[in-house]
């Protein structure tokens, strides 16, 4: 019987191809949790047999694989749906994490229609990052497998449909139904919401960690961008970028540099470099003031394209959404 995993991010792969459990191991590395989302045109073209119109690093879906990884049952430039038919058993194994939540659901409704897959799909849920453990200790995991039903595929299908959608009305929504198909996808939603600008301040959670990071005293960059990762939405490169872009409005909220050089002259590791919040940084910590009174808003939540006219805010004390 030969055994596929997919894992929903590609270290989790790593770790899983190591322990040896099945006769493949590889993750999907599609990051949904900031920015502009790819069209579903996109997504499938990455999932095709490797062709000149994977030109660029990262366009085809093996590319961040290891060599030999998939030996065996074909090569780096294999589609993955060919890849699936080759097995007899097929297992996604699905970290907590809000991104891989959002992994899951898009590849479920992108299976939907593949019964000759479906009917072979079963769901591992890990109740912490796979890549956080040595391969040894996965391999002696008996984590339940279980078999992916019709109630699964309409469902992902429903919240995949609703992260794309042009307001976050239908997530929240979600919110209102019985979600325990996927027992962490009820969390990954409520993470995901409350990265839409606060009520009060106008800056997503992991936004005003940030900016709290730095009031305790922290000045290092690198360190506020990784130690915010803790919120397990962004990972540090999405957080790095998220604190230059706080830098970056006519009205920041922290600069990025000592004052006695010159601010532009910027990049993460140079040793001059710290953080510190204005005027309107310590106003936004206390609560006192609104981040989109004084810079203009053009940012990506899921589907849901956010401007200064059309702000979608969540109300962290009473978990509602609120319209503009």
């Amino acid at each position: 019987m030969s055994h596929l995993i997919l894992a929903t991010n590609d270290l989790a792969a790593d770790t899983l191809r190591q322990s040896f459990i099945a006769n493949v191991a590889v993750g999907f590395v599609p990051r949904f949790v900031r920015g502009k989302l790819a069209s579903e045109e996109q997504l499938l073209m990455g999932l095709e047999r490797r062709s000149a119109k994977h030109g660029n690093p990262g366009d085809h879906w093996l590319d961040g694989a290891g060599c030999g990884a998939v030996d065996g049952f074909g090569t780096r430039d294999i589609g993955f749906f060919e890849l699936c038919a080759k097995f007899d058993s097929i297992e996604i194994w699905v970290d907590p994490l809000p991104n891989d939540q959002l992994v899951l659901v898009w590849l479920l409704d992108l299976l939907r229609p593949y019964k000759e897959i479906t009917t072979k799909l079963s769901l591992v849920h890990a109740d912490a990052p796979v890549a956080g453990y040595a391969a040894e200790s996965v391999a002696k995991w008996k984590l339940p497998s279980f078999k992916v039903a019709d109630d699964h595929l309409v469902m992902a299908g429903r919240a995949w449909r609703a992260y794309r959608a042009e307001t976050p009305g239908s997530c929240f929504d979600l919110l209102m139904t019985d979600l325990m198909i996927f027992p962490r996808l009820r969390s990954a939603l409520i993470a995901l919401l409350e990265e839409l600008p606060d009520k009060v301040t106008g800056l997503g959670a992991t936004e005003m960690d940030m900016l709290g990071c730095v009031n305790e005293g922290h000045a290092d960059p690198k360190y506020i961008s990784e130690a915010r990762c803790y919120r397990d939405v962004f990972d540090a490169g999405e957080a790095q970028d998220a604190l230059i872009e706080l830098a970056e409005h006519p009205v920041p909220p922290v600069l990025l540099g000592d004052p006695a050089f010159d601010n532009e002259d910027r990049y993460f590791g140079r040793s001059e470099w710290k953080v510190t919040l204005t005027e309107l940084g310590r106003s936004l910590v206390a609560r006192e003031d609104d981040m989109w009174r004084h810079n203009s808003i053009k940012r990506w939540w899921g589907g849901t394209e956010l401007t200064n006219e059309r702000l979608w805010r969540w109300d962290r004390d009473t978990r509602l959404l609120i319209a503009p």
